[in-house]
């Protein structure tokens, strides 16, 4: 009973420093000073950096999701209708979540890694000295870079899904090139877009504020950091398919 209260105490005290640092994020994203070349620099590391990862995740994706439906649809004589499925999956569901895991194992694990890396090293402390708010300096770059760059992830990894299983429909399951695209066009809503673009900023703050929460708490020296890099890709997986149901119902609320 004493440790299940003690690991409690631990739970609430992250989720407690975690808001703190969410809240402390967000005033000091609409004050001054902005630090625009940080913002920059998280741009490219965050979004061009990720973009072979997520590449190769939304192409092989979409393909073994067409080959996987395309055999199923043949009980029911409805091959044609591959295109349906695979872009009502992959702009609802899998382009937003899978490039947010791929996201989570890349950008978080790094985010960690290096703000722990300056925490045991006592330069978060320098900046403190020299009058600098570590929040805003280390935090707000990255968030706002991740918030804006997921979606865009987000759209890429669905535009070479679709791709994906229009090479595998077309040469795998022989369904022609032109009723592949509108079963594409048919299976989608204007809801289903809106909700496919919506949901990564969701999942976009989730993954570099679990990551910054997690880098700026380390301790312990370079085993710290190790640790610290894999508690973060643990919390931001396990957050995002959280963030992803709740998000989800609160989308179908508003747009349905």
């Amino acid at each position: 009973m004493a440790a299940f209260t003690e690991w409690l105490k631990r739970a609430l005290l992250e989720i407690q420093e975690y808001t703190t640092l969410a809240m402390a994020t967000a005033r000091c994203a609409v004050t001054r000073p902005f630090y625009w070349h940080d913002f920059v620099e998280q741009l490219d590391a965050i979004g061009i950096g990720s973009m072979t990862v997520v590449i190769l995740t939304g192409l092989f994706t979409g393909a073994v999701l067409a080959l996987q439906t395309g055999f199923t649809l043949d009980q029911f004589g409805a091959r044609p209708f591959v295109g349906r499925l695979v872009s009502a999956s992959m702009i609802k569901e899998l382009g937003p979540v899978l490039t947010a895991l791929m996201l989570a194992g890349r950008v978080s694990s790094g985010i960690a890694a290096e703000l722990g890396s300056m925490v045991v090293t006592e330069q978060v402390s320098a900046l403190r000295a020299l009058g600098t708010d570590p929040v805003r300096k280390l935090v707000v770059p990255r968030v706002l870079a991740g918030i804006l760059m997921t979606p865009i992830l987000t759209v890429v990894a669905n535009t070479v899904g679709l791709l994906g299983g229009w090479v595998v429909s077309v040469q795998n399951l022989n369904v022609a090139s032109g009723l592949y695209w509108s079963s594409v066009v048919d299976g989608l809503f204007l809801e289903d877009v809106w909700m496919g673009l919506l949901k990564p900023f969701f999942l976009g703050f989730i993954i570099v504020t679990v990551g910054c929460h997690v880098g700026l708490r380390t301790r312990g020296g370079t085993q710290g950091v190790g640790r610290a890099t894999t508690n973060a890709v643990v919390a931001a997986s396990v957050g995002v398919i959280a963030m992803d149901f709740f998000s989800t119902q609160l989308l179908l609320e508003l747009l349905f």
